[in-house]
């Protein structure tokens, strides 16, 4: 997150500016040196919103709600660009509700490098649910949070890559091999 002085309140964000004033030029720079996309948008919201694009205006430009748009103004003009960026990491709680802590990934990648799940076949999203489920006595955890916690330890489903049902006999695939030497 960027450290800046978020004293400032730029005030009558809603009256046409010129692209020239310090702070318009500040937030230019700040968007465009981004590199959070969620914070990204955030600047671009609020610079473009300084140089006299409406709520409205805006809005449309990044595909957000004008409530959001508005939410968004309303911290940075109370906040400043610390107010901005995407706060959904910093719940109150949320290591505490989390289903594995740092120990339970580790164990968790431990598990997916060492082979096949119980059951066997290959990891997914739903193995990992069930694994989720086995080591911390749940009785439910939905697929799509196995697949979030396989890709937070580093790792992708595994797939196997689909046949052609209707592939090349043996002795046409031994012709390719020969005329692809």
């Amino acid at each position: 997150m960027l450290h800046t002085d978020s004293g400032y309140i730029l005030s009558g964000m809603s009256e046409k500016r010129s692209s020239e004033k310090p702070e318009s030029k500040r937030l230019e720079n700040l968007y465009r040196k981004a590199a959070d996309p969620v914070l990204r948008t955030h600047l671009l919201m609020v610079w473009r919103m300084s140089v006299g694009d409406s709520v409205s205006e805006v809005a449309e430009m990044v595909g957000y709600s004008k409530k959001w748009t508005k939410e968004i103004k309303r911290r940075y003009e109370s906040e400043g660009v610390e107010g901005l960026g995407d706060r959904r990491h910093s719940n109150p709680g949320a290591k505490e509700r989390a289903l594995l802590d740092d120990e339970g990934q580790a164990q968790l990648r431990q598990a997916l490098l060492e082979g096949s799940p119980p059951g066997g076949g290959m990891w997914s999203g739903a193995k990992v649910a069930r694994w989720i489920e086995q080591r911390n006595g749940l009785e439910k955890v939905h697929v799509q949070r196995g697949f979030e916690y396989l890709r937070k330890v580093g790792m992708s489903p595994q797939v196997p890559r689909p046949s052609n049902a209707e592939g090349a006999s043996a002795s046409e695939r031994e012709a390719f091999k020969k005329l692809s030497r």
